[in-house]
């Protein structure tokens, strides 16, 4: 959540930075009203308790000259209702600001590039050399048909369309793909965590899925319940309503999950393969930090990330994500997005977001330095989607019959 005293202190830096996020300013005047009705609430209450303090004097000085308090005790009396009315007032104007403000997104970092979309996205580097084939590469599906390595149509029986099931070395390779991931991440200093694959409300309201992407989670009916749209959200909120200790940090973490998304979003996009399911495997990176170590910490993550790609011999490149493609939590973002020859063109594969203290206000993750709780900064990155990591080695590594190499790496975890 934004920061509610900036917005109280200055509300023009607060519309600057939201409308650089894209914000429409409908919603920004709804946000600026509804201070400005929170504002007149703390006034009216606080005029009142002045009153209050005034007559509880006068009412003493009343006692100790011996006059008659009858009249005074009326007004106190009566200013003791109107303060709790006004109390109530104030508590509901708060409210109606704080449930406005949990679907307004995170402002940017001044050094995220404007822009509207995608196409305004910074390229910072490339990082292998794009593979030359003497033969018109196929696309995964293509692939896939011919190795028997991806079930498509039993998939959709199974459930619906956007689901599939790995055969054979498919099944295999992610497999060992998983384990590979965790032992790279574990060689980074990230701690392996398992964690839930289904979380509550209050999970998805602390990292920001909730209420804005409700489209796009599976709700367990009946429950307070939704199945994971990614480990981001169990990961962070192992800490949620906490206190850490300064020397506790940073808390690096990864994990292997499932993650189910309705997609909502996504239709008519990526309906072949497996770019875009409604299920699938990724290995998490989550880090916890103090506000001083959020960018190093960065860094880190984005490395890890890139380092694992290069290691499975993908060509990918970095992209800064300018402000109308940033999500919703995320101050700042960096996508890898790794070479696919079948589409000949790079796609996502992680993308790596620090969300400054946004989750951590929503979440109330704080750690105490001195006799002082500060709100911790959280990151959260892909590394990586295991689906879109299978896709990439079979486009990047297969050979003119159809059949697809194994990275070297990998060939021990086969």
């Amino acid at each position: 959540m934004i920061d509610l005293k900036l917005l109280q202190k200055d509300f023009d830096e607060v519309k600057k930075r939201l409308i650089r996020k894209g914000v429409d300013e409908v919603l920004i005047e709804e946000l600026r009203a509804k201070n400005e009705e929170l504002k007149k609430a703390k006034v009216e209450f606080e005029s009142l308790q002045a009153a209050q303090n005034a007559m509880s004097k006068e009412f003493g000085i009343y006692k100790r000259e011996g006059k008659d308090i009858s009249e005074l005790k009326a007004k106190v009396d009566a200013n003791k209702i109107k303060i709790a009315e006004a109390l109530e007032i104030q508590r509901q104007k708060q409210e109606a600001l704080e449930t406005l403000a949990m679907s307004i997104p995170n402002f940017p970092d001044d050094d995220v590039p404007d822009g509207a979309d995608e196409e305004d996205n910074v390229e910072i580097k490339r990082v292998l050399d794009i593979p030359t084939f003497d033969f018109e590469p196929k696309e995964h599906w293509e692939l896939s048909e011919q190795n028997g390595w991806i079930d498509f149509e039993r998939g959709v029986k199974l459930a619906t369309s956007r689901f599939s099931v790995l055969k054979n070395d498919a099944a295999k390779l992610e497999r060992a793909l998983i384990n590979y991931m965790l032992d790279f991440n574990a060689k980074r200093g990230f701690v392996e965590v398992s964690v839930p694959e289904i979380v509550n409300e209050k999970a998805l309201l602390g990292t920001g899925q909730l209420p804005k992407f409700k489209d796009d989670l599976y709700k367990i009916d009946g429950e307070d319940l939704y199945l994971i749209p990614t480990a981001e959200v169990p990961l962070t909120n192992l800490f949620q309503d906490e206190i850490l200790k300064v020397e506790e940090l940073p808390v690096k973490m990864t994990a292997h999950t499932a993650c189910f998304r309705e997609e909502a979003g996504a239709a008519g996009r990526d309906t072949r393969g497996i770019i875009r399911q409604h299920q699938f495997r990724k290995i998490e990176l989550v880090s916890i930090t103090k506000q001083d170590q959020s960018d190093t910490v960065f860094n880190e993550m984005v490395e890890c990330a890139s380092d694992m790609l290069t290691s499975l011999g993908l060509p990918h490149r970095l992209v800064t994500l300018c402000t109308g493609d940033l999500g919703f939590s995320a101050a700042k973002t960096i996508d890898l997005e790794v070479w696919l020859p079948g589409q000949n063109r790079y796609r996502e594969i992680s993308s790596v977001s620090n969300t400054r203290d946004f989750q951590a206000r929503r979440a109330k993750i704080r750690y105490k330095e001195g006799k002082k709780n500060i709100l911790a900064h959280t990151l959260n990155g892909s590394s990586l989607a295991v689906g879109r990591t299978i896709v990439a080695i079979m486009e990047n590594y297969q050979k003119e019959d159809g059949s697809i190499e194994i990275p070297e790496v990998l060939k021990t975890y086969m």
